[in-house]
């Protein structure tokens, strides 16, 4: 492809992009029988609890009590016909997986925190600014619509804007590189009139003897 403004930056590709691991396959359609699976158990949930106003609780027992039911009487059934009972295995949680998952929350929880601490202490002002939009858009978000259909559209939309940008990413990334520097040029003229005259924080914190 002719080089020129790319959303993801340099050649990198919009698997690479999704982490690269299943999960990425996933998104980009490349598991067909998965991708659909995920599609539609989020919206046979979103149609329970939405259109059906079943409740969490409600279906998470139901579906227990009809699992161990079965499972029950399979059990007992394979007395009678003198077959061996349904091979259950044995689920558990290794360290490895758990110390794993606690390790990566560390690094996003830290890295939340240390975004908070600069745009705190006023080190960048476009992060600040950034934030507040974002939290703004959030609420209006969150004013419209509850958690749960805010997650299903979520979903609907990993498994379409990755698969569409991949499909149409130079006309994408042609239109985004003009809309990067028309804002890149507003931005300047607004630092120019505006965000260079407003008092900002040290840009290192004075160390304490």
């Amino acid at each position: 492809r002719p080089r020129g403004f790319r959303l993801l930056g340099g050649d990198k590709s919009v698997h690479q992009a999704l982490g690269g691991g299943k999960a990425a396959d996933v998104l980009l359609w490349k598991d067909k029988k998965i991708s659909a699976a995920v599609i539609g158990g989020a919206t046979v949930l979103w149609v329970l609890f939405e259109v059906v106003d079943y409740h969490f609780l409600t279906l998470i027992s139901h579906v227990l009590i009809g699992v161990l039911a079965i499972l029950f009487l399979w059990s007992k059934a394979t007395i009678f016909i003198k077959k061996s009972p349904p091979n259950i295995p044995e689920v558990k949680i290794s360290e490895d997986l758990a110390v794993n998952v606690a390790l990566a929350l560390r690094t996003d929880i830290n890295q939340a925190l240390h975004l908070l601490r600069e745009i705190s202490l006023g080190h960048d002002l476009m992060k600040f600014l950034g934030v507040i939009v974002a939290l703004w858009i959030l609420s209006e978000i969150g004013s419209l619509c509850d958690f749960l259909t805010l997650f299903y559209v979520a979903v609907l939309m990993l498994h379409t804007v990755p698969i569409l940008y991949h499909k149409y990413q130079d006309k994408v990334d042609h239109f985004a590189g003009k809309a990067h520097v028309e804002l890149s040029r507003q931005y300047s003229v607004l630092d120019a009139k505006v965000l260079s005259k407003i008092p900002r924080g040290p840009a290192k914190d004075k160390k304490q003897n």
